[in-house]
């Protein structure tokens, strides 16, 4: 990316979208697509630099298997993986990424010539910013991250999405959404109806596809977006951590419930130990359909058809979701018997879900109905809220 923003004028400023505290988000113009660019400080000069560029003589580069070594500890590091962690995963974990860290290896090490000392000073300050790191490693594994387009320096771009908004009845501007179904253009209904789907979709693969859950503790609307095959998309993740990291800023002194609420992310208190649990009570599952499904299938906005079978059965399943916990803590204590059974709780409200909402696409492809047509409207617009 340095080429074009310094050297050919491709990367063309639109506006700012955020400052605060250092931290920078941007709209901009990359080739005529907007992107978003975004860096955590200010100045490139505000991260720590590589230390071991002190040491080398100006003229020697730094081998390809060097920067892996001192990358992938960074990278474990920012994700709170330790190497044990990663080699337990690989036993008996079922993820389909046995190390995260030895992926974002493999592709540093695939590079035919040496780094810069330029380029190892940019990449040492992008590993830095856990959102970076978080996103650059898991694109190649899952379609619910947003994607980095490339770097310079210590900015990274990501694409540019239609981001959810808290006063918008359907979350996303489906209007500005462009897709068409198998008979031609989808009804707004059935649209949120294959967004429901994909939340749930990216609920089991952050669940169940990494060697440890990986957990969401900022659920809101601005914190997702959605391309226009309607796949959701989280797009903010500074509040993302996976299972190890998780049990660390949950394991602190307490002496109520309320202690132990890290944001949409909880456990309990022990009264006789005053600590809190490791172990996440409430899940990923559980704060979406309380502050995601409980508003988008409300009798209110359904109106006259919130009293039909499979919508009733809907709002039952999404009030049951909501107030189902995920069972971590229970497992813990109760020895895996309690745990087991709120997992599978759990797990059969996500299939209830999921066959609802099929079958509700099923019979509006059948009839026709959902509501009206969106058309289509150039380049989606986002609001983001960072």
């Amino acid at each position: 990316m340095c080429e074009d923003l310094c050297v050919l004028g491709l990367v063309e400023y639109k506006r700012c979208l955020y400052y605060e505290n250092g931290k920078k988000v941007i709209e901009a113009r990359w080739r005529g697509n907007p992107v978003i660019l975004k860096s955590k400080l200010e100045n490139f000069s505000s991260y720590e630099p590589l230390g071991i560029l002190d040491y080398q003589d100006t003229a020697e580069e730094l081998s390809p298997l060097d920067v892996v070594f001192y990358a992938t500890l960074e990278v474990r590091n920012s994700l709170g993986l330790a190497e044990d962690d990663e080699d337990e995963g690989e036993g008996g974990g079922g993820g389909s990424n046995s190390s995260l860290a030895r992926l974002w290896g493999k592709k540093l090490k695939s590079r035919d010539k040496s780094y810069s000392r330029a380029e190892l000073a940019s990449l040492w300050s992008l590993l830095q910013q856990e959102e970076y790191t978080f996103l650059r490693v898991l694109q190649d594994l899952s379609t619910h991250v947003a994607k980095v387009l490339g770097s310079c320096g210590h900015f990274y771009a990501v694409e540019y999405l239609s981001a959810g908004h808290a006063w918008d009845q359907n979350i996303f501007s489906l209007e500005e959404v462009a897709v068409s179904g198998a008979r031609g253009r989808w009804t707004s209904r059935e649209m949120v109806h294959r967004i429901a789907l994909s939340f749930l979709d990216m609920v089991g693969h952050f669940d169940s596809d990494f060697t440890h859950k990986l957990h969401l503790c900022d659920i809101k609307p601005e914190n997702f977006a959605i391309r226009k095959d309607l796949t959701v998309v989280a797009i903010d993740v500074d509040m993302a951590f996976f299972e190890p990291k998780m049990r660390d800023i949950l394991d602190q002194n307490c002496s109520s419930d309320d202690d132990c609420n890290f944001f949409d992310c909880s456990s309990r208190c022990h009264p006789s130990k005053r600590r809190c649990s490791a172990r996440r009570r409430n899940s990923n599952l559980q704060v979406i359909c309380e502050k995601i499904f409980r508003p988008w299938f409300s009798p209110t906005l359904l109106g006259a058809k919130a009293g039909l079978p499979l919508q009733v059965e809907l709002q039952r399943a999404v009030q049951e979701c909501s107030e189902t916990d995920g069972g971590e803590e229970e497992r813990e204590e109760d020895g895996g018997e309690g745990g087991g059974e709120a997992g599978q709780r759990t797990q059969s409200v996500h299939q209830r879900l999921l066959s609802i909402l099929t079958r509700l696409l099923q019979e509006g492809g059948a009839s026709g109905e959902g509501g009206g047509a969106w058309e289509e409207k150039g380049h989606a617009h986002t609001a983001l809220n960072f």
